[in-house]
């Protein structure tokens, strides 16, 4: 196991996680005083499994046609314009 991409992709998805609506909709059902909170945990986390997967499917998939280099400046750009738009709304 290469333990440099496993704390870079730790610390992505990490920091990426931090304060988005995915964390506010789990705090918002663990608030509930009659749910149980390991139960939020273990639905939360199997969610984050779960999409992590298709995300590693999905890449493994696309990368097959589209090469490395390519990705990087589609994902660039899509992160970009995500942006912009976000600002534009704002």
């Amino acid at each position: 196991m290469d333990f440099k991409v496993l704390f870079t992709v730790f610390a992505a998805v990490f920091v990426a996680e931090l304060g988005d609506k995915t964390q506010l909709a789990t705090m918002l059902f663990a608030s509930d005083k009659e749910v149980g909170k390991l139960t939020v945990f273990v639905g939360a986390s199997l969610a984050l499994i779960v999409s992590s997967a298709i995300g590693v499917l999905a890449g493994g998939v696309i990368s097959q046609y589209v090469s490395e280099r390519n990705l990087r400046y589609i994902a660039g750009a899509g992160f970009v314009a995500i942006g912009i738009w976000t600002f534009v709304k704002a």
